[in-house]
């Protein structure tokens, strides 16, 4: 297939285009580089690259031409952002969706949208949603991606497009910017910096690894039922819990870990029911004690590709975030 993949120089955007490379596809990336798209994750890998803004009709009908669908992981995508200015998550996540549903309408081609666990907030516990469970956000950016979700869902209704949606939990492994938990967990233990655990780190999250969770949605791509969402669901722990599992594999010390005012709005725990893509014959190969060493030892051996990235923007970022709560 000729796939073209939005926002494909990012975390997991860049592990999916390296699978579908992997496989014999045809790849082409539309891509707006912000602060966490980064042309190195695809260094050495055969693709098409465009760089521009999905909610540009242009950009998108010029990277589209030929494709055969559209997996669209461009997103505005960190929580602690979207509390600070949720405007830019808007028009991503909300406008840019309608602009790749205009596309998928008039050319016919299949859309897969990547979106998360998150769109069903605070989930009490022993309970898994589950593909139908209504949509309950939480936060800026949650909300934004739900909207995604229900645009998806409506063009699909009304339209008849050629729409699916995934919703994957948390995920890690190499190459991620860090701001999410486990790379910014990893790369402050590496330099004895402060470890800033929001509350009491008792939030329960699903860890999903980056090949897993691209596992799942190529999954969908190829055998996916038009109109059916797919939860890609990960291993639970809570977050102070993968923190001293991250002390362990770095060797840092347990003082570093500051408990700190936690984010407006945190949902305690996600879980997600993911019978339905297991149904198609998807089961995750990194269990996180494993895919976390790997994932830890990578920083270890790759500070030349995010000590450059921890100044800059995301130094600025860091200090409003967290200067306050850390004192």
């Amino acid at each position: 297939m000729r796939i073209l993949v939005t926002g494909g120089a990012g975390f997991i955007g860049s592990h999916f285009v390296k699978r579908l490379v992997r496989g014999g596809d045809e790849v082409v990336v539309l891509d707006k580089l912000t602060y966490s798209g980064n042309p190195a994750n695809l260094a050495d890998v055969d693709h098409t690259f465009f760089q521009g803004d999905i909610a540009d009709p242009s950009a998108v009908a010029e990277a589209a031409d030929g494709c055969e669908a559209i997996v669209n992981f461009a997103a505005e995508t960190h929580v602690d952002r979207s509390i600070l200015a949720a405007g830019d998550f808007i028009q991503t996540d909300v406008y840019g969706t309608h602009v790749l549903l205009e596309y998928v309408r008039e050319h016919g081609i299949r859309l897969v949208y990547v979106s998360t666990d998150e769109v069903y907030g605070d989930v009490p516990s022993g309970v898994h949603s589950t593909e139908e469970d209504r949509l309950h956000p939480s936060s800026p950016y949650s909300a934004s991606k739900a909207g995604g979700d229900l645009q998806v869902i409506a063009y699909v209704r009304t339209y008849g497009v050629d729409g699916l949606i995934t919703r994957g939990a948390n995920t890690y492994g190499p190459n991620q910017y860090p701001e999410k938990l486990i790379p910014l967990f990893t790369t402050n233990a590496l330099d004895g910096e402060p470890l800033p655990v929001y509350g009491d780190g008792k939030q329960v999250r699903e860890w999903l690894h980056a090949e897993d969770h691209g596992a799942g949605i190529d999954r969908v791509l190829r055998q996916g039922r038009a109109g059916e969402v797919y939860n890609i669901g990960g291993e639970p722990h809570e977050n102070l819990e993968l923190t001293t599992r991250i002390l362990e594999l770095t060797g840092a010390d347990k003082s570093l870990v500051r408990h700190v005012d936690d984010r407006p709005g945190h949902d305690r725990r996600y879980s997600l029911d993911d019978s339905k893509l297991r149904g198609l014959g998807w089961s995750p190969e990194h269990s996180l004690e494993d895919g976390l060493a790997e994932t830890v030892a990578w920083y270890r051996d790759n500070r030349a590709w995010w000590e450059p990235l921890k100044s800059g923007e995301y130094r600025a970022y860091y200090e409003q975030q967290y200067a306050e709560r850390l004192g």
